[in-house]
């Protein structure tokens, strides 16, 4: 399970104008603010965007000028693999040090979509149990409580971090990431293409990079 909320996209004025120092270009752009106070991209500022990315990293350096923040909610074994990106990236989280105890431990708190029932049944168990000495931690504050709940905690507990990233990031996370066999990946790629002109700008980069179009 893996779910996005929160979508911001920042700074892609400045980026688009930035695009333009090295030749001076400035009059020819055509970007603006629409009607619903979100900026636009003009033809003419699109054209440049595409074939910069199509140029490849060494010319598409305002991908990296365009921000995007969000809240992801996954679970922690799609973490581990995600801390892979660490350039260009800051995240904050929730903490399972200061807070897990703090509300009961259900099964909706952790990705469990794909088991079989046999070991759903056996992990609401497992469940029942965390919740026992979460219980009983919350009463006697005894430490060891702690311990048991922080050491027995299984990789399919959600945690929700607030990520902040840059075009050129989700970029190298698409096209890496597109065909994982985790399906929390291709959810994410899927709002990835939702963000601003992403599908012409990952598309104009994937034919430099001789990537199939995939629909882009």
């Amino acid at each position: 399970m893996l779910q996005v909320e929160r979508v911001s996209v920042m700074n892609l004025e400045n980026a688009i104008r930035g695009a333009r120092n090295p030749m001076n270009s400035w009059e020819r752009s055509d970007s603006g603010y629409d009607s619903a106070g979100a900026y636009a991209l003009g033809q003419n500022d699109l054209d440049l965007a595409m074939r910069l990315c199509a140029a490849g990293s060494d010319h598409r350096k305002f991908l990296r000028q365009i921000l995007v923040s969000m809240d992801i909610t996954a679970p922690l074994y799609w973490w581990k693999e995600f801390d892979t990106y660490k350039v260009g990236t800051v995240a904050n989280s929730t903490s399972t040090m200061h807070k897990l105890h703090a509300k009961p431990l259900e099964r909706t708190d952790f990705s469990v979509d794909r088991l079989t029932p046999a070991s759903l049944a056996q992990f609401q168990r497992y469940v029942d149990y965390l919740e026992t000495v979460r219980r009983r931690f919350v009463e006697g504050r005894d430490k060891a409580d702690w311990y048991d709940l922080i050491q027995m905690l299984p990789s399919s507990y959600n945690q929700m971090r607030t990520v902040t990233m840059n075009y050129e990031v989700l970029l190298n996370i698409y096209y890496a990431r597109r065909n994982h066999k985790l399906d929390e990946w291709h959810v994410l790629c899927g709002e990835i293409l939702k963000l601003p002109y992403a599908r012409e700008l990952l598309g104009a980069a994937g034919s430099g990079m001789n990537e199939k179009s995939l629909g882009l």
